[in-house]
């Protein structure tokens, strides 16, 4: 099972050479194992990659992100052809029953809407407000609850007016770099599944080539919220940059087993693919925060 992510942060060369990706720095020579490789976030644009390795990691089904000059993720390699995709795939996810989307839809939002609950409370505060809100919650958020509990939702978690809309917001910026992070990841289990990104069951953007991906991970965002709520932090620094791709080896609980997040969400997915495609009848998401999330988890940084 691949377990590392790879975070680029310097001026270095990448290339690929028996089954090894290579790391070429000021400070010396580093060799990787491909298949231990989860992730690759090079997050420098001083950095060169050659495209044998690009090709290798593509074929092992290895995300690689790219970064912008002020760090930012920017784009994400995409798979274009997993070896299981067929035609009877596609036409399967394109003849969804509205039904199953519209039930499968209101269980994420449940999901998202209790994890957030969930953080507060770790927080010590008090969440009685949105949980009037939850029990209004009905069939695929008809009355969008969701929208209405994140506004009293980050106020309580950060600060008295604090705003995902501005977009100057150091959190923001942090929030948008660890939800990227996540839906990354959800993109990666969905195209290893043989579907499309693109089309969703709730996130219907035709500029958005990740609706599928949006919807699915809406319940794990909490995790990337609580962090940066004790992280307690004024700048966006490589260490916050460094945790918040660690939190794909952090510990949770999902559906009642212990688990590292990054294999959550590859069940997670499978999971909600088997719902929509009618080989399951139900659908269980249900997740438990820990008491403490920790700083570092497991990574490698060059």
């Amino acid at each position: 099972m691949r377990w590392r992510s790879i975070i680029i942060t310097q001026h270095a060369k990448l290339a690929y050479c028996s089954r090894t990706m290579i790391v070429q720095t000021n400070d010396g020579i580093n060799q990787i194992p491909i298949d231990d490789i989860s992730l690759l976030l090079i997050s420098t644009t001083q950095a060169v990659i050659t495209t044998a390795l690009i090709s290798k990691l593509s074929k092992k089904n290895v995300k690689i992100i790219f970064t912008d000059d002020t760090h930012k993720p920017i784009s994400e390699t995409y798979g274009c052809y997993p070896n299981h995709r067929s035609a009877e795939l596609l036409r399967e996810q394109l003849n969804w029953e509205i039904g199953r989307s519209q039930v499968l839809w209101t269980k994420v939002v449940a999901s998202k809407l209790i994890n957030q609950i969930n953080v507060l409370k770790l927080q010590n505060v008090k969440t009685s407000s949105l949980e009037d809100e939850l029990n209004k919650l009905e069939l695929n958020d008809i009355t969008n609850r969701e929208a209405v509990i994140a506004r009293k939702y980050f106020p309580l978690l950060f600060e008295d007016g604090f705003s995902r809309r501005n977009n100057g917001s150091v959190i923001n910026t942090a929030l948008n770099y660890g939800y990227s992070i996540l839906l990354s990841t959800i993109n990666q289990e969905i195209v290893s599944n043989g579907y499309l990104t693109y089309i969703g069951i709730h996130h219907d953007n035709e500029e958005n080539q990740f609706n599928l991906a949006s919807d699915l991970m809406e319940p794990f965002r909490p995790i990337v919220d609580f962090w940066l709520a004790n992280k307690k932090f004024n700048e966006f620094t490589p260490d916050v940059k460094y945790g918040l791709v660690e939190l794909l080896s952090l510990e949770i609980k999902y559906n009642g087993k212990n688990t590292l997040l990054r294999n959550a969400i590859t069940v997670h997915v499978r999971n909600c693919l088997k719902y929509l495609s009618n080989e399951e009848q139900n659908i269980k998401i249900e997740m438990e925060l820990l008491d403490e999330v920790p700083n570092h988890a497991i990574n490698d940084n060059v």
